[in-house]
């Protein structure tokens, strides 16, 4: 009788041991349960819509080439005059830089002086040919002969004229390198004059990104102004470099300046967004929904009982604020976006409305 007392008692613990056990696996479930639930993120719904794919880029205001006018010295001679500054507007014909007169005075009077008489010559050699007292062959070399001296006296009278530098277009003198009282030799530039209404915005682009651009894609100029959301013009791409740059290993992309709120300056830096291809129809998400893994990316996807589940896409283009997904969602399918970085699989969310996907 004893013994079945114990054996109940030992049993009746044992019973009440699990029970214990059973409760504290519970709570602690429990615990867990509340641990894994999130709030205060946002989501955005995946959605089907024409996509600009864009990058950004800082390019420098230069002149068109065709706008840009370089001058030096026609032949080698002093400097005696520099009458502009950079900066300085001019128009068709101001005078830039002077030249020594002396030298291309006396280079045209012996000029002149040789086409005269190789001209009495000539004139003497055809009278004793129709004479029959000189050869042909004498003829042809005095006909030769002043050729020759009527070309030197040309270009004479030529380099006499550029010998005082005036601009050939209206603009803004860029370089000046003329120095009062040194040599100009006529391989060195001595000023630089560029057609302002005629400007381009000069582009690195990496070789990928130039890949996919085509001459007449836009460019949207964006203000450097710290707050100012506002668009400082438009460009268009008029030009795309066949070959990488040497010091910045980069494609230059040249875009004509079509329009600007306010007056650019050559040599200005000006932040810009290229659209280098336009999709009508593509599946994309807010930029802040992707998350790193590894060498690709993720996005956490609700489910209808606001559960996170981590997801593996793949991206294609971006633009300022959206992402293309090319594969791994669905339209409609609702995805985390702030706060992404803050979730983890298998989470629950509390509720939230979706945002619609804005551009």
């Amino acid at each position: 009788m004893v013994n079945c007392l114990k054996v109940r008692s030992v049993l009746l613990l044992l019973l009440l041991s699990a029970v214990q056990v059973s409760c504290g696996r519970e709570n602690e479930s429990s615990a867990a349960g509340a641990e894994r639930v999130v709030t205060g993120i946002g989501t955005a719904l995946v959605t089907v819509r024409s996509f600009d794919e864009t990058v950004n880029a800082t390019g420098v205001v230069s002149g068109r080439p065709e706008g840009v006018a370089v001058l030096s010295a026609p032949a080698p001679a002093r400097i005696t005059a520099v009458r502009v500054v950079v900066g300085q507007r001019v128009s068709v014909g101001t005078v830039l830089v002077e030249l020594d007169q002396v030298g291309f005075r006396a280079t045209t009077q012996s000029a002149e002086a040789a086409l005269s008489a190789a001209d009495s010559n000539r004139a003497r050699q055809q009278r004793l040919a129709d004479a029959g007292i000189a050869s042909r062959r004498d003829l042809e070399q005095a006909v030769a002969m002043l050729a020759s001296a009527r070309a030197d006296a040309e270009r004479a009278r030529r380099e006499s004229e550029l010998s005082v530098l005036r601009s050939p277009i209206a603009g803004v003198v860029t370089q000046v390198r003329a120095v009062l009282g040194a040599t100009a030799d006529p391989a060195q530039l001595l000023v630089e004059v560029t057609d302002i209404s005629a400007l381009d915005l000069v582009l690195p682009l990496t070789p990928a990104q130039a890949a996919g651009l085509r001459p007449g894609a836009r460019v949207d100029l964006l203000s450097a102004a710290v707050g100012d959301t506002a668009s400082l013009g438009e460009a268009t791409v008029v030009a795309i470099g066949g070959a990488i740059d040497a010091e910045t290993r980069a494609v230059p992309v040249r875009a004509a300046l079509r329009r600007t709120s306010r007056t650019v300056r050559i040599g200005e830096s000006i932040d810009a967004r290229i659209v280098i291809g336009t999709r009508s129809r593509a599946l994309v998400v807010p930029l802040e929904s992707l998350v790193p893994d590894g060498e690709s990316f993720k996005v956490f996807v609700v489910d209808s009982v606001a559960v996170v589940h981590a997801r593996a896409v793949v991206v294609g283009g971006r633009s300022a604020t959206l992402a293309e997904v090319r594969r791994g969602l669905e339209a409609g399918e609702r995805v985390v976006t702030v706060g992404a970085y803050g979730v983890d699989d298998g989470m629950r969310v509390g509720p939230a409305t979706p945002k619609p996907v804005r551009p």
